[in-house]
């Protein structure tokens, strides 16, 4: 526990920093967006060392590449400004990898259609979804300051649910969520992440928000506690099948960046077009 807070007392601050610096100095923007493709790129990689753990032959060469095409869309805001550009990339990365894929599998194409599908999954799992962020950080600039709180509102309530969800589950947690695929998660805990998720929706409306209202900030905040606890069980059933306790070792009592990612990804797109609709 005590690697585990201080692994987040060094990160964190990092995290936030890169988040609010634009505040303050503007141009500052791409410090989150560096961040956010270096944990794509590493999520990516070790996406597909679980997935070598079964053999399931992913191309990892064209995952990266379509996730770097991908991740280029999102910078320039695709989804809102290019939607026709966002849809031609991935329309570019299926048959790119369809094609390749032919002939890598020439001499055998039994696990053809595998290698197909776990490449695919890896991108659209991680950068596409991921992305999202990424597109938020630089698409709401029009409105000064409007990124910065919503990612900052978006990082608060999702962390501290998880922060929430581990303390309660630790001191009350008796009934199992889903103990097939996660042993540890909790009913109390589950619960507890839901309180602290409003909790903090609250929180950031009154100190730094407050053109986001109670009633639409807690409700929100809810719903991707809920949606980020699912992230979590599919990423945690993806370790299970692979026979791995995490997805690396690179965040000392957390895991992997792919551990502190899933709840994040599910919810990219949920803040995104939550943010285009309402602002």
């Amino acid at each position: 526990m005590k690697t585990r807070l201080l692994t987040a007392a060094i990160a964190l601050p990092i995290l936030i920093a890169s988040v609010i610096l634009p505040w303050y100095f503007p141009d500052t923007v791409w410090i989150f967006v560096l961040i956010g493709v270096f944990a794509l790129a590493a999520g990516l990689f070790e996406f597909f060392s679980l997935t070598k753990k079964l053999e399931l032959k992913g191309d990892a060469s064209i995952a990266y590449l379509g996730a770097a095409a991908l991740v280029v869309a999102f910078i320039f805001d695709a989804p809102a400004k290019a939607p026709d550009l966002l849809l031609l990339t991935l329309a570019g990365f299926v048959s790119v990898l369809l094609i390749s894929q032919t002939f890598r599998f020439q001499k055998d194409f039994s696990k053809m259609l595998t290698g197909i599908g776990v490449t695919l999954l890896g991108v659209m799992y991680i950068a596409f979804l991921g992305g999202f962020l990424i597109a938020t950080r630089v698409g709401f600039e029009h409105v000064p300051g409007l990124s910065t709180d919503l990612l900052l509102f978006f990082l608060i309530v999702i962390f501290g649910s998880d922060s929430g969800a581990y303390f309660a589950g630790r001191a009350f947690g008796k009934h199992k969520l889903a103990p097939a695929i996660s042993p540890g998660k909790t009913v109390e805990g589950l619960i507890g992440g839901l309180v602290a998720a409003g909790g903090f929706a609250a929180l950031c409306t009154l100190t730094f928000f407050p053109e986001l209202p109670y009633k639409v900030s807690v409700p929100l905040a809810l719903v991707m506690a809920a949606i980020g606890v699912l992230g979590d069980l599919a990423e945690s059933a993806m370790k299970r099948g692979s026979g791995a306790k995490d997805a690396a070792t690179i965040l000392p009592g957390h895991g992997g960046l792919l551990d502190r990612l899933d709840s994040l990804l599910f919810n990219a797109p949920i803040l995104y077009y939550f943010a285009r609709f309402y602002f």
